[in-house]
C-alpha cells in the first residue's frame, strides 16, 4: 500500500515540505489556521517561499483543517514552530498540541516524524509520552517515531528544500531506513542518516548554536572597534584575506533558528546540571545588540545638535532578514522600543511586512512610505529596496544615517556596526 503522507503545519517548513512531497505521493497539508488553508486552497502563499504554479505542480496535496481528514494518514510530518517563551525556556505547547492532533488518530504500524527543533531527547520525553497517552497505542511496538530537522532558509530562493542535504533518524533501525528512503524521493541532495533521534536532534540544535557563536563574537568586535574608532567592516575585510577566515558579520540575530536554538540546547545542558558559559555568553551579546545601536543612534543625534524628546527617526526594515515577510522574532522589534523609551517618534517602514501582522505581533504601526525629513534613518534590515533608495528624500546633511547591515557606501552613512 502507498504511504498517504500528512503535514501538521503549514508555514515556512511545512508548505514547501508538503509541495515536495505532493510531486510524489498522496498528501494531507494540516493547519489549525482556516484562513491559511483558504489561501493555500486558492494558490496563494502569503510567506511568498511556495509560488501559485508551485501549487499546482503538486498533484497529489490537498490542505485541510479536519482533523478527520488525517484518518487515512499512516506517516505524519509535524512541523509546528518551537519558540522561547518571555524566561527564554522552551515553549514546547505547539509541539504538544500537534501531537494530541496525532495521536487523536494513530493507529498500529503508523510513523509520526519531527521535524521541529527539540533538545536532545525532546521527541522521546515529551512528544512520544503525548502521542501514547492519547491513542492508547505502545511506542515502539505499535507505532514508531523518527526526526528529520528542518533546515529552510526563509526567503532564499538558491538553498531550496530539494538542494538542502537532509538529516534523518528513526526510532529503530528498521524505522530509521523507512524514514530515509522516504526522504531521498524529494530531496535531490541527499541524506545522512544519523544513528539515532537524540542525535539528528543535537545536529540541528549546535548548527545554529555555531552560528550564533560566531556572529556574536564579530558583534563584541564591533563593540572593542567601535571604542578603538577603527571600522569593524574594513577590519574584517582585511582579515578575510587569509584562506581560512571565517566571513561572519554583525548585527542583529533573530528569525525561529539562530536566535532560538541555542536555549534549547542550554536548556537541556542546565537539566542535567551544566551550565554552559560560551552559548550564553554569545546570546547576551547578541540580544543586546538592539540596545547598542539605538543607544549608538541617541548618542550621534546628540553630537549632530538635534533634540532627543520628540524627534522623528525612521526605521528601515522590520522582518527578522532581508527580501522576506519573515517578522518572527525579530530584533528590530527592540531597536525601536529603546528608541522609544527616549521619548522619540519611531516610523517603520518595511515593503515586506504585513502590516496586520506586524501589529498583532508587536502592537507596532508601518507607515506606507516615507514622506518627510527625519533626524535620524536607521537601515535595519537589507531589503533590495533599500539599497536603490535615495536616501536623501528623507534625510538631510544634519540627519544621522546609521546602516546596520553595511549595505551602502561609507561615505553616504554617518556610522555603521
Amino acid at each position: 500500500m502507498a504511504d498517504k503522507i500528512g503535514i501538521i503545519g503549514l508555514g515556512y517548513v511545512g508548505l514547501p515540505l508538503a509541495v515536495e512531497f505532493g510531486k510524489v505521493a498522496d498528501v494531507i497539508g494540516f493547519d489549525i489556521n482556516r484562513q491559511r488553508i483558504e489561501e493555500l486552497s486558492g494558490g496563494y502563499d502569503r510567506t511568498l517561499e511556495v509560488s501559485r504554479e508551485e501549487l499546482e505542480a503538486s498533484r497529489g496535496l490537498r490542505f485541510s483543517d479536519n482533523q478527520e481528514d488525517l484518518l487515512h494518514v499512516n506517516i505524519f510530518i509535524i512541523t509546528v514552530p518551537t519558540p522561547v517563551d518571555e524566561a527564554k525556556a522552551p515553549d514546547l505547547r505547539p509541539l504538544q498540541s500537534a501531537s494530541r492532533t496525532v495521536g487523536a488518530v494513530l493507529k498500529k504500524g503508523d510513523i509520526v516524524i519531527y521535524e521541529s527543533t527539540v533538545y536532545p531527547g525532546g521527541t522521546e520525553e515529551i512528544c512520544v509520552p503525548v502521542l501514547e497517552k492519547v491513542s492508547g497505542l505502545v511506542f515502539n511496538r505499535d507505532f514508531y517515531c523518527g526526526y528529520s530537522p528542518e533546515r529552510i532558509n526563509p526567503g532564499d530562493k538558491q538553498h531550496r528544500l530539494p538542494s538542502i542535504k537532509k538529516v534523518t533518524s528513526g526510532s529503530t533501525p528498521v524505522i530509521a531506513a523507512r524514514v530515509d528512503e522516504l526522504y531521498r524521493k524529494i530531496i535531490t541532495a541527499g541524506t545522512h542518516s544519523a544513528s539515532s533521534i537524540k542525535v539528528a536532534e543535537a545536529a540541528k540544535v549546535i548548527e545554529n548554536s555555531q552560528r550564533d557563536i560566531n556572529i556574536a563574537f564579530v558583534n563584541e568586535l564591533s563593540l572593542i572597534f567601535e571604542r578603538i574608532g577603527i571600522d569593524t567592516l574594513e577590519v574584517l575585510e582585511a582579515a578575510g584575506t587569509k584562506w581560512n577566515f571565517l566571513p561572519f558579520r554583525p548585527g542583529l540575530v533573530g528569525g525561529h533558528c539562530i536566535g532560538v536554538d541555542p536555549y534549547y540546547l542550554t536548556h537541556k545542558a542546565n537539566s542535567l546540571g551544566y551550565h554552559p558559559e560560551v552559548i550564553l555568553s554569545g546570546r547576551k551579546i547578541n540580544d543586546n545588540m538592539g540596545m547598542h545601536i539605538a543607544n549608538r543612534v541617541v548618542k550621534l543625534m546628540t553630537r549632530a545638535g538635534h533634540p532627543i524628546n520628540n524627534a522623528d527617526v525612521l526605521v528601515l526594515g522590520i522582518t527578522f532578514k532581508e527580501n522576506c515577510p519573515d517578522i518572527r522574532n525579530s530584533r528590530v522589534v527592540d531597536i525601536i522600543q529603546e528608541l522609544k523609551s527616549f521619548g522619540i517618534k519611531v516610523s517603520i517602514y518595511d515593503p515586506h511586512a504585513d502590516h496586520e501582522e506586524v501589529r498583532h505581533e508587536y502592537g507596532l504601526s508601518l507607515i506606507e512610505k516615507p514622506e518627510k525629513k527625519y533626524q535620524a534613518v536607521v537601515l535595519a534590515v537589507a531589503h533590495r529596496e533599500f539599497t536603490e533608495m535615495d536616501m536623501s528624500a528623507f534625510s538631510d546633511a544634519s540627519s544621522v544615517i546609521f546602516d546596520v547591515k553595511g549595505i551602502l557606501q561609507k561615505d553616504k552613512i554617518t556610522a555603521r556596526l
